[in-house]
């Protein structure tokens, strides 16, 4: 039954609505204990404050930033923390004055003897000219981080209590203040920080924590005074072991802490008062431990319910480019979806773009510098066609596994129409430097062909050797006049030039031009059984599917075979159904009429036939496939072979691409929406490679920046996508291996295994078609032609051992080092785990050739000189 296209706003609706849903179910909102009474004490700082001279142009701003900030923070609390004393903090506590503020000043001492002299002599002054200085703090984890020794920090101690009159402590974490009992009877009270977060206690137990290190203080100096002079919890960034972040985390801890805090009469200092986006050396969590974001709003309220920030603008944006993209997928199929498949594409859209909306958001949700916003900015451009790439492989996913069966695919022999006349079919078979036997067996093949009327042109090109060429054109003369020896010493254009040298010597009378490699040896039928199709005028192209005879000949060739066969019983099936199928250049049928209708062969790119078939469809001719297979060719004789091919392959479909790129905009009327899309997926899967090698580059680069500089870590958004798409791959490879090539386990996983050792070879196709034009055409060694090459062309894949054990290496040190069990770090090393993958494969791929052949093999290129009638392109003279 067809389905009305409404099913498709039903299909984005419904899973609008379920996505809506879930983001509902996921979001998370707490009701901490409520706040009655404000905060006891807020830490508070301002970047470069200690620095800047108070009648100082700089001032100015400061001050009233100054001004404001305590304005703001006198709604909560009446007392704040200080951790410097010199520059404008000298003015802090006459400002705090206005407000009914108390302030205790810090001294900020450290390795720099001058400085805590100038420090020491602020806070003293601080303190004895303003009577709303109720203590100083000398020195701040000075212990802690080893700038000082604690006969040093006791020194400057006594120092101070001699000058004030107001309590004099220093500011050390709770477990200094145990290993230094020393210390307690040189303060008058103890100022201890206990940061939950910082030791990896989940949220739910740090307030009791923090209270449970307050008992053990209590316990260890009985009598003394105790004060908690940080606590605190951030709002955003990694996590630090069971310790998650989060603002709604960060209003729950601060709250209970809080509540049971003025419950039991404990004094307490909360860190900070408002986020401090220049504390990035202090990791992802640093800038985000004020209860106030930079801007001076406040993150949390004290009473009620509160709701995880940004989380429904964050919903809004992910649920509304989800619908838009379903509706924009759903558009581009040309026939109608089935409810399923549309649901599915639907539910697809908004799992990825979730991820989208979470990236697209991140700069307006965090804090960054000028490295994360260009660490932000590449993930953020690399992400967009990742996910597009993704949606395409679903998109052939679902239509394969829930959509309708195939309706246009060629399923067996087509019986020719009343009165229909046989067309003269004439079969071109281009051969350069081909081994002679087997071209020969090629022949013999074609000469059997069950069909009234053919003939054979042999177009033997560039190549001089007697020894090639001459026995084909004796066999030929045995064959009889049918077949044409037509030999061509000299000619441009690569295989495209040599196709066209030899027209001429077409029959006149032939309507069908049947292109077939010098390896195929065809089955009998393969005429009769496609040739009627075209009875119907609107058929220019008739493509059976490739497939080799020697794929048995070892487990290598085996999964290579196995890796081809996937796009011509899938792609090419699907893409069918859309009047979109690749002309490729052997078992090819095409109309002569419109064949010099669109102007024939060209020469300006090196895949003559996929760029012939675009030309004929642009021209409003229609084509048919059938995946039967008619012929079967030889398999490439190495992995050299196997890589030079497919990088032609993709070099050729740049060409294409930028040749043609000018039909696939909405508006050019030459090609149908659906051919459009299937055009535009074909070229994105090429370029998928290279921006996977390229995600591969510099998340490698990344690494050591994490593992010893401590920079930001990408985030889920930048990690989750590429673990997304690989295992959308494995899915797809899988499934549709499954149901439509239908070959076992092993295979299948060697077909994927196979497809992913080539990354590296598409990636650098891609980039040379984008910058450089009239490359050589590499010609691929069949039926053993190349081991007679074998010694001096080294089968290599250093750069891919290289990237992929760099990255693999790399996964393991980052695991191995992330002793705060970091989520965001163990799913980058899964990421770089992933993407070492293909690299490994190409290594694997090398390693299964020398199994298979028998002989050895190594990763380092020998130095060699290939045959300089191994470069059929040099000077755009030579064709295959």
């Amino acid at each position: 039954m067809k389905v009305p296209p409404m099913y498709k706003m039903i299909a984005a609706v419904v899973a609008a609505l379920v996505a809506t849903a879930a983001w509902y179910g996921l979001e998370r909102t707490v009701n901490p204990p409520a706040i009655q009474h404000g905060i006891r004490s807020l830490s508070y700082s301002i970047e470069n404050a200690e620095n800047i001279v108070p009648k100082s142009d700089q001032a100015a701003g400061k001050l009233q930033r100054i001004t404001r900030d305590l304005s703001t923070l006198s709604e909560r609390t009446d007392a704040i923390r200080l951790y410097a004393a010199g520059g404008l903090y000298q003015q802090v506590p006459a400002i705090a004055r206005r407000y009914g503020m108390s302030v205790t000043v810090g001294a900020w001492v450290g390795p720099d003897h001058d400085l805590d002299k100038r420090e020491i002599e602020a806070a003293i002054r601080a303190a004895n000219t303003n009577p709303n200085v109720r203590a100083i703090v000398v020195g701040n984890e000075t212990i802690l981080r080893k700038d000082k020794t604690v006969g040093e920090l006791i020194a400057l101690l006594r120092q101070v209590r001699a000058r004030v009159r107001v309590p004099v402590t220093t500011g050390e974490t709770w477990d200094i203040w145990l290993k230094y009992p020393e210390l307690a009877t040189e303060v008058d009270y103890i100022a201890a920080h206990v940061l939950p977060y910082w030791e990896g206690i989940p949220d739910g137990k740090a307030a009791q924590y923090a209270l449970d290190r307050y008992e053990d203080l209590r316990k260890a100096f009985p009598g003394k005074k105790i004060v908690i002079a940080e606590f605190g919890w951030p709002s955003q960034g990694y996590n630090n072991r069971a310790a998650d972040t989060g603002s709604t985390i960060q209003a729950s801890v601060i709250r209970a802490f809080l509540r049971e805090a003025q419950h039991r009469g404990i004094e307490y200092n909360i860190i900070e008062a408002f986020d401090q986006p220049w504390k990035g050396k202090e990791g992802s969590v640093g800038p985000y431990w004020g209860i106030y974001d930079a801007d001076g709003r406040p993150k949390f309220s004290f009473q009620g319910t509160v709701e995880e920030r940004y989380y429904w603008p964050r919903t809004a944006l992910a649920v509304t480019l989800g619908f838009l993209v379903s509706l924009g997928g759903l558009s581009l199929l040309r026939r109608g979806p089935t409810f399923l498949q549309a649901l599915a594409l639907s539910a697809a859209s908004q799992a990825l773009m979730a991820g989208v909306a979470m990236a697209a958001l991140y700069p307006f949700e965090n804090y960054l510098d000028v490295g994360s916003a260009i660490a932000w900015t590449l993930g953020f451009l690399l992400m967009i066609p990742l996910t597009v790439m993704t949606l395409v492989k679903i998109h052939e996913l679902a239509d394969v596994t829930l959509g309708r069966e195939p309706l246009r695919l060629i399923r067996g022999p087509i019986k020719p129409r009343p009165g229909w006349d046989v067309p003269k079919v004439s079969i071109h078979i281009p051969a350069y430097r081909e081994d002679p036997d087997m071209l020969i067996e090629t022949l013999d093949s074609v000469a059997a062909l069950d069909y009234p009327d053919f003939e054979v042109l042999v177009i033997v090109n560039n190549t001089p050797e007697e020894a090639y060429w001459r026995p084909i054109a004796d066999h030929c003369e045995r064959l009889g006049e049918r077949f044409k020896f037509v030999y061509l010493p000299k000619v441009d254009g690569f295989k495209a030039g040599a196709l066209n040298a030899a027209l001429p010597q077409m029959a006149p009378d032939a309507g069908v031009i049947a292109i077939l490699d010098a390896d195929y040896v065809v089955e009998r039928d393969w005429l009769k059984d496609l040739v009627p199709a075209f009875a119907d005028p609107a058929i220019a192209l008739v493509q059976a599917p490739q497939d080799h005879r020697d794929a048995e000949e070892s487990p290598f060739k085996s999964v290579m075979n196995s890796e081809y066969a996937g796009f011509f019983d899938i792609g090419m099936v699907q893409r069918n159904e859309d009047n979109a199928i690749v002309a490729h250049g052997t078992m090819l049928l095409i109309r002569r009429a419109a064949f010099d209708a669109v102007g024939g062969w060209t020469t300006d790119t090196i895949t003559e036939d996929t760029e012939l078939g675009l030309r004929l469809l642009r021209g409003g001719y229609e084509a048919l496939y059938t995946n039967r297979r008619y012929g079967r060719g030889m398999l490439p004789d190495s992995f050299r072979a196997f890589r030079s091919q497919r990088d032609r392959w993709a070099y050729g479909a740049v060409q294409i691409m930028r040749k043609h790129w000018r039909a696939m905009l909405p508006g050019n009327p030459s090609l149908s929406a659906g051919q459009k899309f299937q055009f535009a997926a074909g070229w994105s899967f090429w370029l998928s490679d290279s921006f996977g090698v390229l995600a591969a580059v510099l998340n490698l680069i990344w690494v050591p920046m994490i593992l010893f500089v401590g920079v930001l870590i990408p985030t889920l958004p930048f990690t989750i996508p590429i673990l997304a798409m690989f295992a959308v791959n494995l899915l797809h490879c899988a499934m549709l291996y499954g149901l439509r090539v239908r070959i076992p386990t092993v295979q299948i996983l060697g077909a994927g295994l196979t497809a992913m050792s080539l990354q590296m070879t598409v990636a650098r196709a891609v980039a040379k078609g984008l910058y450089r034009d009239n490359l050589p055409f590499l010609r691929t060694d069949k039926g053993g032609s190349s081991k007679k090459e074998r010694k001096r062309r080294q089968r290599t894949a250093r750069e891919e051992a290289i990237l992929g054990v760099g990255l693999a290496g790399s996964a393991v040190a980052l695991y191995l080092t992330n002793e705060t069990a970091m989520t965001e770090i163990n799913i980058f090393a899964a990421t770089l785990a992933v993407q070492s993958i293909p690299f490994l494969a190409a290594v694997a791929l090398l390693v299964l050739e020398a199994l298979s052949n028998g002989y050895g093999w190594r990763i380092a290129p020998a130095v060699f000189r290939p045959k300089r009638a191994m470069l059929i392109g040099e000077r755009g003279s030579a064709a295959a």
